[in-house]
């Protein structure tokens, strides 16, 4: 019996050791417990893991990014950083399983005609067609086949390499302010008389690389004139078609088919081109006046007569009064 009570005695010793025991060692795992939590983030990069204002102009280039919209036709106005109060109503949060359906496409009505909205006098055909920049049009190789309508204050038009076949009267009809017109390149075979007589200040009217076989009557006001490139004969040409036009300063006319320099020739005139012709002969006043011999033509100081037939040699009294020869064949 007291053998007995000897072991009862050890196996209540034992449990109570025991459970000394079990409460440290739980309480030591609850304190190891965070530092195992804080050693599993110390491998993750948190300075790096989420953009800061810092960084963030690195990524994205919020220089301009406003300029690029504007926001001010937007309503209402959210500022940044809030959030909008959670609603208390759960029926006013959206559904979510609930699929959108897609809006049915009502046919246009049939009750009156559709009228087009009309087109503001900013937004000419000729700004839709080219580029307008200022009072300058652009229309190069847009593909056209006529001069289009152009707004009242264009002062430079270019419409080169295009498909127009021919300068009507009124295709440039009240613009008073136009100075330059260049239509290099082009399919143009005729033009009319008036087309840019009526041009009070065109002084460029620039016409190579096309089909002309006649030039139109030009206005005073004419600067530099450059057909080069054309079909364009002596018959061509309106008798003393340059004598009047007392500002014209160019005229370059090479590469067609001329059979004589077109005199009289304005004082005023400087750089005279007509390679490439088939000019033959010329008078002994093409250039100076044959009757005074006192007289001094400073300005005309560029003749080009290559390329074509004519012996320059065979009229020597006709360049007496010029600063230098022609250039040709002599």
């Amino acid at each position: 019996g007291g053998r007995m009570r000897i072991l009862g005695w050890l196996g209540m010793a034992s449990l109570c050791l025991g459970a000394a025991w079990a409460v440290p060692a739980k309480e030591r795992r609850k304190a190891e417990k965070p530092k195992a939590d804080l050693a599993l983030y110390e491998n993750l990069d948190l300075d790096n893991y989420d953009l800061t204002l810092d960084s963030y102009g690195e990524i994205l280039d919020l220089s301009n990014y406003e300029e690029l919209y504007d926001y001010s036709d937007l309503a209402p106005k959210i500022e940044v950083g809030t959030l909008a109060p959670r609603p208390k109503d759960p029926e006013t949060l959206p559904n979510l399983s609930a699929t959108a359906e897609t809006p049915k496409l009502q046919p246009p009505s049939t009750a009156g005609p559709i009228h087009p909205a009309p087109i503001p006098v900013q937004g000419l055909p000729s700004c839709l067609l080219c580029l307008c920049i200022g009072t300058s049009v652009y229309c190069d190789d847009a593909d056209l086949e006529h001069i289009p309508a152009l707004p009242p204050e264009t002062t430079y038009l270019y419409a080169r390499f295009n498909r127009i076949g021919a300068v009507r009267a009124g295709d440039f009809t009240g613009l008073k302010k136009l100075k330059r017109i260049d239509l290099s390149s082009n399919s143009i075979s005729w033009a009319d008389v008036d087309a840019f007589r009526l041009l009070p200040s065109l002084q460029e009217l620039i016409l190579p690389e096309n089909r002309l076989t006649a030039l139109p009557e030009l206005p005073r006001s004419i600067v530099r004139l450059d057909a080069r490139l054309n079909r364009i004969p002596s018959a061509g040409l309106r008798p003393e078609a340059f004598r009047d036009l007392k500002q014209l300063q160019f005229l370059h006319l090479s590469d067609n088919q001329l059979d004589f320099i077109p005199a009289p020739l304005p004082e005023s005139l400087r750089s005279l081109h007509l390679q490439n012709n088939n000019i033959q002969t010329m008078h002994e006043d093409t250039f100076c006046d044959s009757q005074d011999h006192s007289q001094v033509r400073r300005a005309l100081e560029d003749i080009r007569l290559d390329g074509n037939p004519i012996n320059l040699s065979l009229f020597p009294d006709a360049y007496f009064c010029l600063p230098r020869l022609p250039t040709g064949r002599f």
